[in-house]
C-alpha cells in the first residue's frame, strides 16, 4: 500500500471512526441519553413533517380540481388564493372526518356504557335462581350470588378514605399524567402549525434544499439523492392513496355484510372498522372489538355472527385485497408486503407496520435498478464470448 496523502486521509478517517466507536461503547448510556434530548427537540418538526406529507397528497388533489374550475384565470388573486385555499380545504376535510366519526362513535358508546351498568343487578337477579338450581343438582355448597347495589354514599366514603391513604401517591401520578398530556397536546399543535408553513411554502423549501446540495454534494452524489428522493416521494404518496383505498374498500364490504346479516348499528361500526383499517393488517380488529361491546348488549346472538363475519373479511382483506391494492399502489409484489409488515411490525409495532411497506418498495426499487445496471453492463461481454 503506497502512504500517499490519499491513502493518509482514509487511515485517519478509519482511527477517528474507530476512536469515537470505542467511545460509544464506553458511555453507551451518555450516548443514548443524548439522542433521546436531540430526539425529544426534533419531534415536533419530523411529526410535522410526516403531517405535511399526509395532508400534500390531499392538497394536490384539490389543488388539480381547482385549477381544472378557473382554467385560464387562475392567475393574480385567484393564484394567490390558490394554496391557502385548497389547504384550509385539506385540513377541513381531515378534520370533518375525524368529528363525524367521533359524533358517530362516542355517543353509542357512552349509552352503551350505561346500559351495563343499569342491567348489570338484574342479570345478576334473573340467574341467582338458575345458579342455586345448578348448585342443587351438582350436590355443592350453597351460596349466593353477590348482590349488586350502586349505594352512592357508600361509594363516596369509600373513595374519600382511599384518596386520604394515597393521596401524595395519586397527585403525583395525576400531575405526571397531566404533564404528558400537555406536552404531548403542545408537540401535536407545534408539529401541525410547521406542517402548514412547511406546505405553504413547499415549493420555495424544495428550491433551497437542491441550492444546498448543489453547492455542496458532489454532482453524481446530489443526482443520486435526488432521484432516491423522488423515488421515494412518489412511492410514500401511492402508499397513502393506497391505504385510504384499501380502507374504504374493507368499510364498504363490512357495512355489505352487516347489512345483510342484519346486525345492529352496521354504518358506525363499518365507519369505525374503515378507519382503523389505516392501520395494516390489525387495525380492523381494533375497531371489531369496539363493534363486539357495541351488538353483544344489543343482540349477543348476532355479536357471534360478526365476530366469525369480520374474521373471514380480515383474511381476504389480508390475503387478497391488501396486497393488490397496496401492493400494487406502491409496485411491490404481494408476497413481499407481507414479509415487510411481519419485519416492520415486530421492529417497531404500529409505526413500523406503516412505514415498512413504503420503505421496502422504495429498497425493492433501487434494488431492481441496480441489477438491471449490472446486467445490461455484463451483456455486451457475454455477446463477445458467444
Amino acid at each position: 500500500m503506497v502512504l500517499n496523502a490519499k491513502n493518509t486521509k482514509k487511515i485517519m478517517l478509519l482511527i477517528v471512526f474507530a476512536v469515537i466507536l470505542f467511545w460509544s461503547f464506553q458511555n453507551f448510556t451518555i450516548l443514548l441519553r443524548a439522542a433521546g434530548y436531540i430526539i425529544g427537540i426534533v419531534k415536533p418538526f419530523l411529526l410535522g413533517l410526516c403531517i405535511a406529507f399526509i395532508l400534500n397528497v390531499l392538497l394536490r388533489s384539490i389543488e388539480n380540481g381547482w385549477e381544472r374550475v378557473w382554467k385560464k384565470r387562475n392567475r393574480g388573486v385567484v393564484k394567490k388564493l390558490q394554496r391557502p385555499v385548497c389547504l384550509l380545504a385539506s385540513i377541513g376535510v381531515v378534520t370533518g372526518v375525524v368529528l363525524i366519526l367521533l359524533l358517530m362513535i362516542v355517543p353509542e358508546i357512552s349509552k352503551t356504557v350505561s346500559k351495563v351498568i343499569e342491567m348489570v343487578p338484574v342479570y345478576i337477579e334473573k340467574w341467582e335462581p338458575k345458579y342455586k338450581e345448578l348448585v342443587e343438582k351438582l350436590k355443592l355448597p350453597l351460596g349466593t350470588l353477590p348482590a349488586v347495589k350502586f349505594d352512592r354514599d357508600k361509594i363516596m366514603t369509600m373513595v374519600i378514605d382511599y384518596l386520604k391513604k394515597g393521596g401524595p401517591s395519586i397527585f403525583s401520578k395525576t400531575a405526571g399524567f397531566t404533564a404528558s398530556v400537555f406536552s404531548g397536546l403542545f408537540t401535536f399543535i407545534l408539529a401541525f402549525v410547521f406542517s402548514i408553513y412547511v406546505l405553504l411554502q413547499k415549493e420555495e423549501l424544495l428550491s433551497q434544499a437542491r441550492r444546498l446540495m448543489k453547492a455542496y454534494v458532489p454532482e453524481k452524489r446530489s443526482a443520486f439523492i435526488t432521484e432516491v428522493a423522488g423515488l421515494s416521494n412518489r412511492i410514500f404518496s401511492k402508499f397513502v392513496t393506497g391505504q385510504f383505498t384499501e380502507a374504504l374498500i374493507f368499510g364498504v364490504l363490512c357495512y355489505a355484510g352487516m347489512f345483510i346479516l342484519r346486525i345492529p348499528f352496521a354504518a358506525m361500526i363499518s365507519a369505525l372498522v374503515g378507519f382503523t383499517a389505516l392501520i395494516p393488517y390489525i387495525g380492523a380488529f381494533i375497531g371489531t372489538g369496539v363493534g363486539i361491546f357495541l351488538i353483544l348488549m344489543e343482540e349477543p346472538v348476532k355479536a357471534i355472527w360478526f365476530v366469525v363475519f369480520i374474521l373471514i373479511l380480515q383474511q381476504i382483506e389480508g390475503k387478497l385485497i391488501y396486497p393488490r391494492v397496496v401492493g400494487k399502489s406502491v409496485g411491490l409484489p404481494g408476497i413481499w408486503v407481507l414479509i415487510a409488515i411481519t419485519i416492520g411490525g415486530s421492529v417497531s409495532g404500529i409505526a413500523g407496520m406503516l412505514v415498512s411497506v413504503p420503505l421496502c418498495s422504495v429498497l425493492y426499487c433501487l434494488l431492481r435498478q441496480a441489477v438491471s445496471r449490472r446486467l445490461k453492463d455484463k451483456t455486451p461481454h457475454s455477446e463477445e464470448l458467444s
